[in-house]
């Protein structure tokens, strides 16, 4: 089977992570066992997979790159816990890629493509009905930090993380590690999902309006539309917790 090019891994956001000792902290952090069905996304040429499989009752990997289908297959063919499948999460998550699947019933392990992270989260977060119990990503540095943000330097993407699910760094990971090498370094992140309320939705709602003007107090951004009460009057968002934004919302 021919090798991918560089240029069409990157086309397709493929930064292949190899290093066994890291893949296998994404696992642990996963907390698997026999009883747990995993989701991976984007599983690659299998490093992570092969990991994922020896830990966990049963894996669903699904592909996008339909080069790289051949390859798990083959490599995977004696494995009787595994199920491989091509095709765009994105498009197909809204409901179970598997009959495996049902509600709270499996967990996600993937390296996924940098550039569908925030599209990603929110789909399992808050827009399929078959939410997983957790996940445990490879995303970039950055937006790691953004998502486990806290006061004074929250922003939308913790607040619609936070609404639904307790995110925390698991550890750091150099931009050397991958091939071809990526141009940020990366975190792993471990995102363990709550119940959803209906609280969550009007919080975002409200948030989403006030970090459109997020230079101004709170007064002046939506003092207008809700009432405040006075301790947050001279607010940024930015200063604001998910339990502050759940007070305001109480006051009304």
């Amino acid at each position: 089977m021919r090798k991918l090019s560089w240029s069409k891994r990157r086309r397709l956001g493929q930064y292949f992570l190899n290093n066994k000792k890291i893949l296998e902290e994404m696992a642990r952090a996963a907390e698997l066992s026999k009883k747990d069905i995993v989701l991976e996304v984007g599983p690659g040429t299998g490093s992570l997979t092969e990991i994922l499989a020896a830990r966990a009752g049963k894996v669903i990997a699904t592909e996008k790159d339909r080069d790289l289908i051949p390859v798990l297959r083959e490599k995977f063919k004696d494995y009787k816990n595994m199920e491989i499948i091509q095709g765009d999460i994105l498009a197909k998550a809204v409901k179970p890629p598997s009959g495996g699947l049902t509600a709270k019933s499996y967990k996600i392990v993937a390296n996924i493509p940098y550039y569908i992270t925030s599209r990603f989260l929110r789909l399992f977060l808050s827009e399929t009905k078959f939410r997983p119990k957790l996940m445990v990503l490879m995303v970039q540095k950055e937006v790691a930090e953004r998502i486990c943000a806290r006061p004074p330097q929250m922003n939308l993407l913790a607040l619609s993380v936070q609404a639904y699910a307790k995110p925390e760094i698991i550890r750091y990971v150099s931009k050397n590690f991958f091939s071809p090498p990526p141009k940020v370094d990366s975190a792993i992140i471990k995102i363990t999902l709550r119940r959803p309320t209906s609280k969550s939705e009007r919080i975002l709602a409200l948030a989403k309006l006030a970090f459109q003007q997020k230079r101004k107090m709170l007064r002046s951004s939506i003092g207008k539309k809700i009432k405040l009460p006075k301790n947050y009057q001279n607010a940024r968002p930015e200063n604001l917790s998910l339990k502050d934004w759940s007070e305001i919302l109480g006051y009304n």
